[in-house]
């Protein structure tokens, strides 16, 4: 769960222009189009207004642009599987206009097929030096490149996350509403997600939060997520604290050790592969560093979809539902 240029619009045209013998017409009209200018990850960032080919890889970062109700305006989509029931359910038919390209995390090659102008992705939610699919490669390529706030990398290192999660959300809703041209429809996104988290923080706090520990999978480690991650929004949002919000990076990987010590109140899974909600839950139980915990011996897991836990417009639902799920189990007052 991972994820820059600097231009004029002169600047941006000549580069274009001298890309176009790799690109067709469509990256050809960036030269000569209208270009807007967002920050992006500490860089003025420039792209085509409105962007007209978006690739759009993982379940949060589609969940952006259909929120935005800017369907219309991507050309390809990869890593929607494990989510497209989730998408169909709150997005509809829009879903299933999408042409999906790749199962996985694309190639290069894949998306450069499919002629974009834009692609939007993120450091561990498609851009990845080892495969080859970076900001830098795309733009050498024509293809201008939008980076998933959350996976902005800290300078000097690669761990994650400059802001505050529902910042990062916030901001990415912004940026891709102008890029799209769906400005409107962002400021109504945005206007919502303060409406709903408004609510959320204005509910009865118990005296003590209980603690929530979000498991996405664990083996000889346990993946989870710091103070930078959207985990770390939705757990405090639904009115719980997160035991790694000392840990100053989004998504990450702690010990068994750091798990059992956090003596979790309730356990939230990110269902995602390769592991099954029933063989973690067994993990759980059958490890003799977690088995006694109070949350596996109570029985209190909550299972949620890959796209409600990373960064993405259905945060809100996710917090919404942990908030639910806390008052169920009498961990937080009830409304």
């Amino acid at each position: 769960m991972n994820r820059r240029l600097t231009a004029t619009l002169a600047g941006a045209s000549v580069l274009l222009l001298a890309a176009c013998s790799s690109t067709d017409a469509g990256q050809a009209g960036r030269a000569a189009g209208a270009r807007v200018t967002v920050s992006s990850c500490g860089e003025q960032t420039s792209f085509p207004k409105p962007a007209q080919r978006l690739f759009v890889n993982d379940g949060n970062l589609i969940s952006m642009v259909l929120a935005l109700k800017a369907q219309d305006r991507v050309a390809a989509v990869s890593s929607i599987g494990r989510d497209k029931a989730l998408l169909r359910k709150h997005y509809g038919a829009a879903v299933d206009s999408l042409k999906v390209v790749a199962p996985e995390y694309p190639s290069l090659e894949t998306v450069v097929a499919q002629r974009p102008d834009v692609m939007v992705a993120g450091w561990g939610y498609g851009y990845s030096e080892e495969k080859g699919v970076t900001p830098e490669a795309l733009r050498a390529k024509g293809i201008d490149a939008f980076t998933l706030t959350e996976s902005c990398r800290q300078h000097g290192s690669r761990a994650r996350g400059t802001v505050d999660p529902w910042t990062a959300l916030r901001t990415d809703l912004t940026h891709l509403g102008t890029i799209t041209g769906h400005d409107a429809d962002a400021r109504r996104v945005n206007t919502d997600l303060d409406r709903r988290l408004a609510a959320l923080r204005s509910a009865p706090k118990p005296k003590k939060p209980p603690t929530v520990f979000v498991f996405d999978s664990g083996d000889k480690e346990v993946f989870s997520s710091g103070a930078l991650g959207a985990p770390q929004a939705v757990i405090a949002a639904g009115g719980g604290r997160n035991p790694l919000s000392d840990l100053k990076d989004t998504w990450t990987s702690v010990s068994w050790e750091r798990v059992a010590a956090s003596r979790p109140d309730a356990i939230f899974f990110v269902d995602y592969p390769p592991q099954s909600f029933a063989q973690k839950v067994h993990l759980l139980r059958t490890n003799p560093a977690t088995r006694d915990l109070p949350a596996v011996r109570q029985g209190r897991f909550l299972n949620l979809p890959y796209a409600m836990w990373t960064s993405g417009p259905l945060n809100i639902d996710a917090a919404e539902q942990a908030r639910v799920a806390l008052e169920r189990w009498d961990l937080v007052p009830r409304r």
